[in-house]
């Protein structure tokens, strides 16, 4: 009996759902070790025997090695199994999961894209897979989308429901499969079918391939909803889903069959490829080559993204997209299977009365859709990948918390690009996008993912964090939960509470959060802010002038609105607006009867309240530089600034800040003056575009100068929907690196309003961790 040893190994992280069980298995036989491994609600736990530096390299191994699709982030080992001991020349097992009410919070695993090897079978016609839109393994298929709850067991799946034929459970049983304990496994024989109409199967594709073919639209049933289907090339099908989805100008996602195809319609360098090509298969913004480049048939049809020169692309995710993309062979819209400002519809009836509408026919299948998930959007800057929507094969997996968080908590996040945290000690689970907060419609999808996040986590909050704005459904619904507390956490703190806590940093930092619009501590509306700040507060030290909305929410949807606010109402600060010769060109070409009403209500204070925003001033230089008076989705104007100004250099306008104590503030006027002066001069609009760019990159840099001069760290956090913008982050981050700064941005949390609730959840983890 000497030099055996026994260990209890406890595995914490993202280790069921992602063949973690299989893979410690084969290691454990491998090194001829006897015992078992187990799931216990949200982790692994299991027990080795055999010789010391054996049991060393299996545990080594799981922390230096784990499977590529898990996250190890605490390994415990014990002298002790703790229980029977397991007896030599036993073997290594694995033994059915357990519950433990009091372990650990749990962690869902996302989704992720079907593998290689899945597809190399579907490709072969002498497997019995061949063409199966449902082929996965251990290492790929559904999760978050499937699972009821945990432990991870296909009883606590939606696939609970298909009893696995001989040679499936024959695969599910064999150590040696990669499909060994893979829960959502199937086949022809036993798995989900799909369904058009009352065709089945490889009839069912059929039909579906026929109707995109022949320019129809066709709702998909997807991953984590429905999905709108059409040929890209096509622009009457285009601008048909445009008109019938209700959604007029913004882009299209679109889905290619590899990267040859994605390569031919834009330009994707390394990095690019590699996340079009990750288990999480995002929708990737790239610089969108000229239709002539993509060859003869194969360009988008210009309806596809319009007012951008990005165009958003990604690989197919399942098998079904795989035999879509083979069977057409040209690149398709593949976008979100619900109307503008809805959430998607996950269940048959749901879409077909929702898309009844939309959509010229339904590529169905039987297996349920227990979550709702969108997909995912990013955008690769300097290398490195920033997430823009978290959804589809990021979330829900948890991000760290620099401090945590006891008691649990739930933060609601914002009414925009909505998103919900749930947080327990150092773990804050991001929850998947919603979508707005508009209608019954999303408010109901918002307390589904709540409800289902917290189930699978088994996180019972005792305290809420939200936003101040009493309009928001976000923070009513935060009013009306039965909690111990709740925390109103002031939405530009938590634009950049967001982006320090992603990095870890919990001291102070100078914070640029530049968006929209969000309420003040003063009443006001904010959106062009600077802050000193840390976790547990913040002071303003600079802001962009305040001009007035004219009709407030009108404003937002008209650009030119936002314009005339500027140049009749803009808070004075010394220096004249512009004068009547300038501004004339520009009202001479709006409805003269909105000019008169819209100065009528500055000039009165009628419905016009006031905000330091930077990005209404962005929509209001897209306005003044005729690039879109009227917009259907929020940032479009901004985004046509951007694509206007392109990759061209010019100098910055003339701009001027002013001291208003306590505060350094950002006078506009004599830059709208410039801007008006340059189009009278027939400066190209470009130029113009990109000379603005300039003159924000160099007001911020002098912004944060004054700051850090007056004592504030070094440390700069860029949060805001305006850092969106690849170019103003680029050249606000060169500027202030050129003063030895550090510059921190969101990379895995949005910097836009979906990372809202993971901010809301470190101020608050922060603030009651003070109090302690």
């Amino acid at each position: 009996m000497t030099g055996r040893i026994i260990r209890r190994v406890e595995v914490f992280g993202r280790v069921q759902g992602v063949g973690f069980r299989p893979y410690v298995h084969r290691s454990a036989t491998a090194l001829g070790l006897d015992g078992w491994v187990r799931n216990v609600d949200g982790h692994v736990e299991l027990v080795a025997a055999g010789g010391p530096a054996a049991v060393r390299a299996l545990v080594a191994g799981i922390r230096a090695h784990p499977p590529p699709l898990s996250a190890v982030r605490r390994v415990e080992v014990g002298e002790s199994p703790g229980g029977e001991v397991p007896a030599r020349g036993s073997g290594f097992t694995v033994r059915a999961s357990r519950t433990d009410p009091a372990a650990a919070p749990r962690e869902v695993p996302p989704d992720a894209a079907v593998c290689a090897a899945c597809l190399r079978e579907m490709s072969d016609p002498a497997d019995r897979r061949y063409r199966y839109p449902f082929v996965n393994c251990a290492d790929c298929g559904p999760r978050a989308t499937v699972i009821e709850d945990l432990p991870y067991d296909r009883a606590r799946t939606a696939m609970r429901r298909f009893g696995l034929c001989p040679a499936c459970a024959a695969e599910y049983a064999d150590p040696a499969d990669r499909r060994f304990h893979a829960e959502p496994l199937a086949c022809p024989r036993c798995g989900p079918r799909l369904a058009w109409q009352d065709r089945r199967g490889e009839d069912a594709l059929r039909a579906a391939v026929g109707a995109v073919a022949d320019g129809r639209i066709v709702a998909v049933k997807g991953l984590g909803g429905y999905q709108l289907v059409c040929d890209a090339g096509d622009p009457a099908a285009v601008a048909e889903l445009r008109r019938r989805k209700r959604r007029p100008a913004k882009p299209f996602a679109v889905m290619v069959r590899d990267l040859a195809a994605a390569r031919r319609l834009a330009r994707v360098g390394r990095a690019e490829e590699e996340v079009l090509s990750s288990p999480q298969r995002p929708v990737v913004l790239l610089a969108a080559r000229s239709p002539r480049r993509a060859g003869p048939g194969r360009g988008l049809a210009p309806q596809v993204h319009p007012g951008t020169c990005r165009v958003g692309l990604f690989l197919p995710t399942t098998g079904l997209h795989h035999l879509l993309l083979r069977e057409l062979d040209r690149p398709l819209v593949v976008t979100s299977g619900n109307l503008s400002d809805e959430p998607i519809a996950t269940d048959e009836r749901a879409a077909r009365r929702a898309l009844a509408g939309v959509a010229d026919g339904f590529l169905t299948h039987d297996r349920p859709i227990r979550a709702r998930y969108d997909d995912s959007v990013v955008h690769v800057v300097r290398g490195r990948t920033l997430v823009l929507r978290r959804a589809r094969g990021y979330a829900p997996a948890p991000l760290p918390l620099p401090v945590p968080a006891a008691p649990p908590l739930v933060a609601t996040g914002a009414q925009l690009k909505h998103t919900l945290t749930l947080a327990e000690h150092g773990r804050a689970h991001l929850g998947p996008h919603t979508g707005d907060l508009a209608d019954a419609a999303t408010y109901e999808a918002f307390e589904t993912s709540y409800a289902d996040l917290a189930r699978l986590t088994r996180i019972t909050p005792a305290v809420v964090a939200h936003d101040p704005h009493p309009g928001y459904l976000s923070t009513r619904w935060a009013r009306e939960l039965p909690v111990e507390r709740r925390v109103a956490v002031q939405h530009h703190h938590a634009h950049v509470a967001a982006v320090a806590a992603e990095h870890g940093l919990t001291g102070p930092f100078v914070g640029v959060a530049y968006d929209g619009l969000g309420l003040g501590d003063d009443g006001t509306l904010w959106g062009g802010e600077v802050l000193v700040a840390d976790l547990t507060g913040y002071r303003r030290v600079g802001r962009f002038a305040r001009a007035p909305l004219p009709g407030g929410e009108a404003a937002v949807r008209h650009p030119a609105r936002m314009a005339l606010g500027y140049l009749h109402g803009s808070e004075p600060l010394g220096v004249p607006r512009p004068g009547h010769a300038l501004v004339r060109p520009f009202t001479d070409r709006l409805d003269p009867r909105t000019v008169r009403a819209v100065r009528t209500m500055v000039e009165r204070d009628v419905r016009c309240p006031r905000a330091s925003s930077a990005g209404r001033l962005f929509d209001a230089v897209a306005s003044l530089l005729g690039l879109g008076d009227t917009v259907s989705y929020e940032g479009q104007a901004a985004v046509a600034l951007e694509s206007a100004a392109g990759a061209l250099r010019a100098g910055a306008l003339p701009w001027r800040l002013v001291r208003a104590d306590p505060l350094w503030v950002y006078d506009p006027s004599p830059t709208l003056a410039a801007l008006l002066e340059g189009r009278a001069a027939g400066v190209p609009v470009a130029r113009l575009a990109a000379a603005f760019h300039g003159t924000v990159a160099e007001v911020t840099d002098a912004l944060v100068g004054h700051a850090v001069a007056a004592g504030g760290p070094r440390t700069v956090c860029l949060g805001g929907g305006c850092f969106q913008n690849r170019r103003l982050l680029a050249d606000v981050s060169r500027l202030l690196r050129a003063r030895g700064l550090r510059v921190l941005t969101g990379h895995a949390v949005p910097v836009n309003d979906g990372g809202i609730s993971y901010g809301q959840a470190a101020v608050a983890s922060a603030l009651l961790a003070r109090e302690e």
